[in-house]
């Protein structure tokens, strides 16, 4: 199958917007989960039983990232309401450096009545742990797509990080159709996140809880981390009619040199938990094989996996050439971006398992399941409406296992 020729209709399904839950269970664990066997057969649990449904040698990998509260909204001086959404950091680029700044610093924006913000600065009067400040913004470029927005303070003992954490909001999925509550702080985050960074949650992790991972280590199973900062492109639905038309949007990664060693060392089952840890641990592997080729320049291509010059290497000799590259550079952590699309035609090489939520209609979410169980989602989804399932980022979870 040539995914750039699939067709998004084929991937539709209807979803009531009664089955897309709102706000998550007060008890994390207590959710649904539907575990998609080996045979291919369904059955129907509940999240805090996912210890014991997990290989024994199994290794899970989660993803650490921390969502900001990224939504900003500032006044002009007319009193128009302009609202700021935080993509990614231009100036500084690294995310830790942006949010350490006590100064200024440039973002990748969404800009909200983008037409009443023609010229001039947002000034606004803010005070943080009380400390008062004076918090400017200037769209310093625009674009049909996103604006380059400089922050600027003048309260030094301040950090950008302080600043949002304070002034801005957690924002939640535009599909949820209701406003962001002071329980969303709480409840769009998961219980090992800690790397700043991500504007949307991974939300598999939101059921985690630390009894769960407490049983979870009881029985000797491995846990990593990776990183990647979902950006606000994760909530895009695939407008153009065939797959090939859809332009995927850049993510950064992170992967400590550890995990990197594990994965050239063990053969064990690699359980992912969220599309964004799938995404990253499959996009490790083909960073290996571009460095193999002398091609990496820092992030995956679209669409490299399906290239003809992709180079047929075993995980552990993709693993090998990373490693060897980060000893030529004396990094201690692989960091990098992805564009990767994964879709029904794409040869998994490390995930051996996944745990997600349901997606979607037309999404490339669905299309990373589908890639993962083949046609078999159609008649998982069917079981989830018909039982039903709660669907979405606050919703139930499913275990998919080969």
């Amino acid at each position: 199958m040539n995914p750039k020729e699939i067709r998004i209709s084929d991937y539709n399904y209807p979803l009531p917007d009664e089955l897309i839950a709102k706000h998550p269970l007060e008890q994390r664990d207590a959710c649904r989960l539907l575990v998609r066997k080996p045979d291919g057969s369904l059955e129907d649990r509940v999240f805090a039983d996912l210890p014991s449904l997990l290989p024994q040698d199994a290794m899970l990998v989660y993803n650490n990232t921390r969502v900001i509260n990224a939504r900003l909204r500032m006044h002009k001086e007319s009193g128009a309401l302009i609202e700021i959404f935080c993509l990614e950091p231009v100036a500084p680029a690294d995310y830790e450096q942006a949010f350490a700044s006590t100064e200024s610093c440039t973002w990748s924006c969404f800009v909200g009545n983008s037409k009443r913000w023609k010229q001039g600065e947002l000034v606004a009067r803010i005070e943080v742990d009380g400390l008062p400040a004076t918090l400017r913004a200037e769209r310093v470029e625009r674009s049909d797509n996103a604006s380059k927005v400089r922050f600027s303070w003048d309260e030094p003992r301040l950090t950008f990080a302080r600043i949002i954490a304070t002034i801005g909001e957690i924002p939640i999925p535009p599909y949820l159709n209701r406003a962001t509550e002071e329980s969303d702080g709480r409840d769009y985050q998961t219980v090992f996140g800690r790397i700043d960074g991500s504007v949307a949650a991974p939300t598999a992790g939101l059921h985690f809880t630390d009894a769960v991972l407490a049983d979870i280590a009881a029985r000797g199973i491995e846990r990593r981390e990776v990183t990647l900062h979902v950006g606000a492109g994760t909530f895009q639905p695939v407008k153009s009619e065939e797959v090939g038309d859809h332009a995927m949007h850049s993510e950064f990664i992170a992967v400590e040199r550890s995990l990197i060693e594990a994965l050239a060392r063990d053969e064990k089952p690699v359980i992912a938990v969220g599309t964004t840890s799938v995404r990253t641990l499959e996009s490790l592997y083909h960073i290996g094989c571009l460095m193999m080729v002398g091609a990496w320049d820092g992030e995956v291509p679209q669409w490299w996996a399906y290239d003809p010059k992709h180079p047929a290497l075993s995980v552990r000799e993709s693993m090998l050439a990373i490693l060897s590259y980060l000893d030529e550079t004396g990094a201690d952590r692989l960091v990098g971006a992805t564009r990767i699309i994964i879709a029904p035609g794409y040869e998994y090489k490390v995930v051996r398992g996944m745990v997600t939520n349901f997606h979607q209609p037309q999404s490339t979410l669905l299309l990373l399941v589908s890639a993962f169980m083949g046609d078999g989602w159609r008649d998982m989804y069917s079981h989830a409406l018909r039982t039903p399932y709660r669907f979405l980022s606050y919703g139930d979870a499913c275990l998919l296992l080969r």
